[in-house]
């Protein structure tokens, strides 16, 4: 009997907490109203009006400030995606979580950084080949050879070489270098559905220049500038070796009696692939995570809250699978849930479906609460799942038996439908993002993850 009037007691404080937390002046009002973008009107719990009455879009899209335009690309292993991982730990370490970087190794890195000569100091980030020279910098004025025969060659001496079409990428690449260039940029042609990332050039023998892949943009842009008169180029290629990535995670211990040390987890990767700013993909998921960690700090909780943010998820979820990998069978029993969000903000305008990816498309403790969150805040028709999805960090958690699924904006046709520029120099602030459906975002996991939290098991 007094275990259960603690029980009543410390239920009694919980309301008291989300009252005193969640209902800050103005809040109540701003959380009966219809959500930002839903279909229907609210019917909020308690604990729902915690969560609305605070998660501020406009203080996420700071952090993917931070992120995607003051830190830019954030490739696994790198020095920038090292700044983005102490920007993260200090924000949450602000917010009074307990916080760990959990080190891994990586591949090593073969990239280069591109200046356009005169046009206030832009750079682009492009791949490297690593059969070309690294670790050098050239610089000079750019000549377009498209498909030249040898013969028209003789004017790249000197210079360097573009390649528009990357098909002829091996044959171009050789005849340049006999011809004289001194570095050789290989463009993809790709189309307006699906553009085109840097890539990784591999070529069947060693070259003695650097040799580029360049996104589809960058190489549109290229040719549109040579087109307007001489274009000259400075490029530094590096390759980056003995690479460390980190996880950052982040605790707050339960509010309410917990006495099996249950968790909650809320993730996403803060790493991106080369030449992007990875602004949806997916500082949103990352800016998401940490506005949520300011909003559930203080709130009551029958099981901890964790934070995961993990690094090199580009290169094969590498981060997420080594924290997985690192857990007792005990440690991994105690995860009621993991959400993971990656690409939770797009702007794109037919990624109109909010999906709920489950990787073998069953219900489990995450689709199911987040379900419930949406027929609550009116947003149930804007959502559709669980479908089978995985090439996210919520597949590793699934192979360990711990309920988890990922949660992202895609196409109404289906969760493959992505926006043309996934993955690209144009996944930007002002191209990809939308502040709407990043709050909208912001409230399912927000609620889902806080209604999963305070269950008793």
């Amino acid at each position: 009997m007094a275990v259960r009037r603690r029980d009543l007691l410390a239920g009694a404080a919980a309301l008291a907490g989300i009252a005193t937390v969640g209902l800050v002046p103005g809040a109540a009002a701003a959380a009966s109203r219809q959500r930002p973008g839903a279909l229907q009107a609210p019917s909020l719990a308690l604990g729902d009006r915690a969560i609305v009455g605070r998660a501020s879009a406009r203080k996420a899209m700071e952090h993917l400030e931070v992120l995607s335009n003051q830190i830019g690309p954030r490739v696994g292993g790198t020095s920038a995606e090292k700044r983005a991982a102490d920007y993260i730990a200090s924000v949450l370490r602000k917010h009074r979580y307990t916080v760990t970087l959990q080190p891994f190794p990586v591949a090593d890195k073969y990239l280069a950084e591109i200046t356009v000569v005169g046009d206030r100091g832009r750079k682009w980030q492009t791949g490297a080949s690593p059969q070309g020279k690294l670790d050098v910098t050239v610089s000079g004025a750019v000549v377009d050879i498209g498909r030249a025969t040898p013969a028209e060659l003789a004017h790249v001496r000197g210079q360097i070489a573009f390649v528009p079409d990357s098909q002829v990428a091996s044959d171009a690449s050789r005849l340049a270098v006999e011809a004289g260039a001194i570095a050789v940029l290989l463009s993809r042609p790709g189309s307006p559905d699906r553009k085109l990332g840097t890539f990784t050039p591999s070529l069947p023998s060693a070259l003695p220049v650097p040799v580029l892949g360049l996104a589809q943009v960058q190489g549109e842009r290229l040719r549109q500038r040579l087109a307007a008169g001489p274009v000259r180029l400075s490029l530094t290629v590096t390759h980056h070796k003995n690479l460390t990535s980190y996880n950052v995670l982040a605790e707050r211990a339960a509010t309410l009696p917990n006495p099996d040390g249950k968790v909650v987890m809320i993730s996403a990767h803060y790493d991106s692939v080369p030449g992007s700013p990875g602004a949806n993909d997916d500082g949103s998921g990352t800016a998401l995570c940490l506005e949520l960690a300011r909003v559930l700090r203080y709130l009551p909780t029958q099981k901890a809250v964790r934070f995961a943010l993990w690094g090199s998820e580009e290169q094969g979820l590498i981060g997420s699978r080594h924290y997985v990998k690192q857990l007792s069978d005990s440690d991994a029993g105690r995860i009621a849930g993991c959400f993971q969000n990656d690409m939770v903000a797009t702007s794109w305008d037919p990624a109109i479906v909010y999906w709920l990816l489950s990787v073998d498309g069953g219900e489990n403790a995450t689709t199911s609460t987040l379900g419930r969150a949406a027929r609550r805040l009116g947003y149930q028709p804007r959502t559709k799942g669980p479908v089978a999805r995985g090439s996210s960090d919520h597949v590793p958690f699934h192979e360990r038996g711990i309920a988890s699924a990922n949660f992202s904006w895609r196409g109404e046709s289906g969760p493959a439908l992505l926006e043309p520029t996934y993955h690209t120099p144009e996944d930007t602030i002002a191209d990809n993002v939308s502040s709407e459906r990043l709050q909208v975002s912001l409230e399912l996991i927000g609620c889902a993850a806080y209604e999963l939290a305070s269950q008793r098991d």
